[in-house]
C-alpha cells in the first residue's frame, strides 16, 4: 500500500511555471506506475502525464505535450511535475496517482488529496 501528499500548487501568471511533487510512504513505491491527473470546476477529472516505475517511459495528454515533464527520484519516494507556459486553461486541483499494474491513463488504486493550481490571465 502506497499513500501520497501532493504540494507546489499555488497562484502563477499566465506563462509562469510551477513544479508540483508528489511525496510517497511506502518501501515499494519504486515498483508503482505514476500518473497526474487534474480536474477543474464543473468538469470532468482528465489525465494529465504519466511515468513508469523505472521512469523510463514517459505519456503526456496532447493539451500539455511540450510545455509539461513528469519525473521521478525513486531513491527519495517522490514524482514531480513540471509545468512551464503555463495557461489560464490549466487552472484545476491537481491530483497524483499510483498503481502497480495500470499505466498511461489507466484506473489507478491509490489517491493524493490534491493540490490547486491557479493561473491567472
Amino acid at each position: 500500500q502506497v499513500q501520497l501528499v501532493e504540494s507546489g500548487g499555488g497562484l502563477v501568471q499566465a506563462g509562469g511555471s510551477l513544479r508540483l511533487s508528489c511525496a510517497a510512504s511506502g518501501r515499494t513505491f519504486s515498483s508503482y506506475t505514476t500518473g497526474w491527473f487534474r480536474q477543474a470546476p464543473g468538469k470532468e477529472r482528465e489525465f494529465v502525464a504519466g511515468i513508469s516505475w523505472s521512469g523510463i517511459n514517459t505519456v503526456y495528454a496532447d493539451s500539455v505535450k511540450g510545455r509539461f515533464t513528469i519525473s521521478r527520484d525513486n531513491a527519495k519516494n517522490t514524482v514531480y511535475l513540471q509545468m512551464n507556459s503555463l495557461k489560464p486553461e490549466d487552472t484545476a486541483v491537481y491530483y497524483c496517482a499510483a498503481d502497480l499494474t495500470t499505466w498511461g491513463r489507466g484506473s489507478y488504486d491509490y489517491w493524493g488529496q490534491g493540490t490547486q493550481v491557479t493561473v491567472s490571465s
